[in-house]
């Protein structure tokens, strides 16, 4: 199955909550509401005919330099496999800067639980109902989050 067909049964799965979808280097990318990330998180895991059982990667892009701002400043990205099917998805969701906040997926896959703390630790992203928020890379008195793009870059 390709990324257009996994994208299409997203949307006919949760009508309304796809934004749209992007292909960049041949790879599809799903943009969906922030509030039903986990529900669609565990349909792809769950659905047999899918079995989205790899969380190959969680990250967060700032977006505040860019062209266009739509307020919604930083997008979390899942980078979703199916080592059994070997079919890929990404998808994408956007929150805004005054509410960096996206559930959890850590009960869904358990690699989630590092990624989602990198992203929290280096972007500021917070994980509703994580079960370990804090920080994994940086020391916890560690003022910031180094990759957005308002941090102060110094040389010492």
């Amino acid at each position: 199955m390709d990324a257009d067909q996994i994208a299409k049964m997203i949307e006919e799965k949760f009508p309304g909550e796809v934004l749209g979808t992007v292909t960049h280097a041949g790879q599809t990318g799903v943009m969906l509401k922030p509030e039903r990330v986990r529900d669609v998180c565990r349909f792809l895991h769950d659905e047999p005919s899918l079995r989205m059982d790899h969380l190959a990667d969680l990250t967060a892009v700032d977006y505040s330099a860019y062209p266009g701002d739509t307020g919604l400043r930083f997008e979390v990205v899942y980078n979703l496999i199916s080592t059994v099917f070997r079919h890929r998805i990404r998808l994408k969701v956007r929150v805004p800067e005054d509410q960096p906040r996206v559930d959890t997926v850590t009960e869904i896959w358990q690699t989630a639980n590092w990624h989602e703390r990198e992203t929290y630790d280096l972007m500021g992203i917070i994980f509703n109902g994580h079960p370990d928020l804090r920080r994994i890379l940086l020391s916890e008195d560690w003022v910031g989050h180094p990759l957005r793009k308002e941090y102060p870059l110094k040389g010492y």
